[in-house]
């Protein structure tokens, strides 16, 4: 069918004063001005509305946003008490044996940095297990049943009697809770989460599942659940298992990466860093992996054709991965592993020599702007874990791009929610004015970038002809400027020249 969109502005470098499009099928057929359209089978008033590419979010656990998006939203919270009259609430709508999912606290926020402990939530929560990640998903508080439910728990690495887990702990209550939610439930927050991504425009998502995060048929459903045939965007997987490049194609991902753990993250202090915390002297974090891992991984992954990466957010970790990189390239040669394009996951805290590297190997970096709006600066969570001076070099995005570093944004949902708007605003608004980016540049990073950082010649991100008909139609706004303004609403979200999502 050839549907005729006309009557607004299409955002394009193939025509800038376009304000129609044609799709034929899954295709852009053509564009141009209303007056000179050609005939189509369906005609779309885009009513003054703003046409553009769709975005990609890069970094995505849908299932996890899904329950997130249906279960306790912790983000709002800014005390232990208000954590507790929380948990109490949610609770009473569960059963006796029912176990209580939340996430999103940020004590580096509150007043007092004081937590609930384990005890204090298993009363709020009338003896129930309860599981409630904190913002940057990688530590928990739970309640003393929780704690019980495992008598090898006490003696894993990040134990605390506290009920505040965090490393191997971490991963074990996480799989104890993850492990309450059954196959139904599981598959209704992939669909919600799916479904939310469309009605924000969002035409494809990078889902990064792997064994200390998720599992294989979570992963697998995920992927299943994906593409505009089920009325949902594009998913494309990568699966983050150390040496499991054959399982990662197996199971259907792109790239065998994704959370690949080179190390934790700043808000729970498991980031790997090249010093000491400031708020915990003494302490750099933890490092996952050696060099010689990383570098054994890679060439798994290029002997069975596939992309790799690694979650790496301190600059120890980055370290680490671009020197594994560096061994792989001195064996296969440079232009091969340029060729593989491999991903690091956050690159929040590097340096020139750093950038350098990433520049050298042909590096992905999978980026999350919020990260920097709701922790970045002089005062927040950065500054308190790292001291302000090394927090405001954090996330240099300008200083990334500027160099050559293909960045492609992503929201790391549910750590941040999806908010690509809020993400290209975030990018244009940096705290630091000397890594902030421009509006087409960061809403480049958040379209096409997400394109360019998949494997292969995958093509998408570009609204000209030729291109996949995949795209959004923003309402109330003429422009790039007056839409990072205004977060305006999506009217429709087009995948392949399939609607999955219309007001």
């Amino acid at each position: 069918m050839r549907i005729l969109y006309r009557g607004g502005t299409v955002y394009s470098a193939a025509d800038p004063h376009a304000t129609a499009l044609l799709a034929d099928g899954d295709r852009i057929a053509w564009l141009g001005d209303d007056a000179g359209a050609p005939a189509a089978d369906r005609v779309v008033d885009l009513d003054g509305g703003l046409l553009t590419a769709a975005f990609v979010d890069a970094h995505v656990h849908t299932t996890s946003t899904g329950l997130n998006l249906a279960g306790l939203d912790l983000t709002g919270a800014r005390s232990a008490r208000e954590v507790l009259d929380a948990v109490d609430k949610a609770a009473r709508d569960l059963p006796a044996d029912g176990v209580l999912l939340g996430h999103g606290w940020d004590e580096s926020t509150w007043e007092s940095p004081a937590l609930p402990s384990a005890h204090e939530l298993g009363v709020a929560a009338g003896g129930r297990r309860v599981y409630l990640s904190q913002v940057s998903v990688h530590s928990a508080l739970v309640s003393s049943a929780l704690l019980e439910a495992d008598p090898t728990i006490h003696a894993a690495a990040g134990f605390d009697s506290s009920g505040w887990l965090r490393v191997d702990a971490h991963h074990t209550v996480r799989d104890l809770a993850l492990g309450s939610v059954g196959p139904a439930q599981r598959r209704a927050a992939q669909r919600t989460a799916l479904r939310h991504a469309a009605r924000l425009g969002i035409g494809a998502v990078h889902e990064c599942g792997g064994p200390r995060i998720s599992s294989e048929d979570d992963f697998a459903e995920v992927l299943a659940a994906g593409g505009p045939q089920r009325g949902h965007p594009e998913v494309f997987g990568y699966w983050g298992e150390l040496g499991a490049a054959a399982k990662a194609r197996e199971l259907g991902a792109v790239g065998a990466g994704g959370d690949l753990f080179a190390d934790g993250a700043l808000g729970s202090r498991t980031a790997f860093l090249g010093h000491d915390y400031a708020d915990e002297p003494g302490s750099r974090g933890h490092g996952y992996l050696s060099v010689d891992q990383v570098r054994d991984h890679l060439l798994d992954c290029h002997a069975h054709g596939m992309q790799g990466g690694f979650h790496a957010i301190g600059d120890a970790a980055i370290a680490v991965v671009l020197a594994g990189i560096g061994e792989v390239a001195a064996r296969l040669g440079i232009e091969v592993v340029r060729a593989a394009r491999h991903r690091i996951e956050h690159a929040e805290l590097l340096d020139r020599t750093l950038i350098a590297r990433m520049v050298e190997y042909g590096v992905v970096a999978s980026v999350q702007p919020a990260f920097d709006r709701l922790w970045g600066g002089g005062t927040r969570m950065y500054a308190a874990r790292l001291g302000v001076e090394r927090a405001l070099t954090a996330n240099p995005f300008a200083a990334m791009h500027n160099v050559g570093v293909p960045l492609a944004f992503g929201s790391d949902a549910p750590v941040t929610a999806l908010d690509p708007w809020g993400g290209v605003r975030a990018a244009v608004a940096h705290h630091t004015p000397h890594s902030r980016m421009g509006v087409r540049a960061a809403f480049a990073a958040h379209t096409r970038g997400g394109w360019r950082a998949l494997p292969g010649a995958m093509a998408g991100g570009a609204v000209e002809p030729g291109a996949p008909a995949t795209f959004a139609v923003w309402d109330g706004v003429g422009g790039l400027d007056a839409a990072i303004e205004a977060t305006p609403a999506c009217r429709r979200t087009v995948v392949h020249g399939v609607t999955i999502h219309e007001e």
